[in-house]
């Protein structure tokens, strides 16, 4: 989400026209490096950009294990190398980001893979899962970044003149961390009224009248807070799209606690008191029955059936919203990730 990467650069020499020996073992040298350096670079952004973008982190948990393979085997390539006319500052700063990059696709993202398994059993895990991928990646960028100051440092020592490339990993990078910084701020947000309503769903289906009703004022609370964030939350670019489907999403949770809802509890309350009233007028002998005891009985039937096809049509709109908002809300999002991450 936050994946940002330093720019792989490309070397040229300056010096009127000519390369002088020392230039070109200097740039030998750089190479020696970059080569190795790039390719961790790309296959680290391969690895972590299909994390972020829906894939599933145990599923491509096999590309996570052969990178850390290719990232030790460089790791021990670098330690090996020498300095630069005794100056070991570049290879150090290779040889550290190769640490990091081993570091923390060994233990932050084997941890992140576990993670992932009950992110979604609570809001709290959910953001848990997603502040450990932001901050691992975080720790990637920093390693990027002291690898370019120590190649700059090196690269002007030595008369060396960086230029950098046209699709440098850390321009995708770059774009790549603003894009999920902005999904993953609608997501959370999408997701604690998402998950709100799954308690409630779950309540409704084992007739829990008192855990229906604190869940649906906590589904209308939660769902009110989510719209005024998200109309607070900057558009990315002039898009617009996770934003507004996540509101529309939300609106409909409101309409769902405040509307709803209590048409579905108003049937269990009706079929509550039709129980009652069928007890009572059962324990009547049928001689014994008073007008006034029949036409109680038949209200109360009236009344449940009534309450009955209310809750039928209801909760049939309700599942027929629900899944047109969540199946808006998947395109949109995956629309939006598509669009605007850059592919390598």
């Amino acid at each position: 989400m936050k994946n940002k990467f330093l720019p792989i650069l490309t070397l040229a020499f300056c010096a009127f026209g000519f390369v002088s020996v020392q230039a070109q073992t200097a740039v030998d040298y750089m190479q020696t490096f970059s080569t190795e350096y790039k390719a961790i670079q790309n296959d680290t952004w391969a690895y972590t950009s299909s994390v972020s973008h829906g894939k599933s982190a145990r599923k491509v948990d096999k590309r996570r294990v052969e990178l850390i393979t290719t990232t030790k085997n460089a790791l021990s390539k670098a330690k090996s190398s020498k300095g630069f006319n005794s100056n070991t500052e570049y290879r150090d700063a290779v040889i550290e980001y190769f640490q990091i990059s081993y570091d923390v696709l060994n233990e932050d993202y084997a941890k992140i893979v576990d993670m992932e398994e009950i992110s979604e059993q609570s809001y709290d895990n959910m953001e848990a899962y997603m502040t450990a991928r932001e901050q691992a990646n975080e720790k990637l960028n920093e390693a990027g970044k002291m690898v370019q100051t120590a190649q700059k440092k090196f690269a002007d020592d030595n008369n060396v003149n960086l230029i950098a490339a046209d699709d440098d990993t850390d321009k995708k990078m770059e774009i790549a961390s603003q894009v999920y910084k902005h999904y993953n701020e609608v997501y959370l947000i999408f997701f604690k009224s998402f998950k709100q309503e799954a308690y409630l769903i779950d309540a409704i289906s084992r007739q829990d009248l008192n855990a229906i009703e604190q869940n649906r004022e906590a589904l209308k609370t939660t769902a009110q807070e989510g719209i005024a964030k998200l109309k607070a939350v900057k558009a990315y670019g002039d898009d617009r799209s996770m934003i507004e489907n996540t509101i529309s999403l939300l609106e409909f949770y409101v309409q769902e606690a405040t509307i709803d809802i209590p048409k579905l509890t108003d049937y269990y309350l009706k079929s509550e008191n039709f129980q009652k009233v069928k007890s009572n007028f059962d324990q009547i002998k049928e001689k014994s029955r008073t007008q006034k005891d029949v036409d109680t009985f038949n209200a109360a039937v009236n009344d449940m059936n009534a309450a009955s096809k209310t809750f039928n049509a209801t909760n049939e709109s309700l599942n027929t919203q629900r899944g047109k908002y969540i199946d808006a809300w998947n395109r949109t999002a995956q629309k939006f990730t598509d669009k605007h991450t850059p592919k390598l």
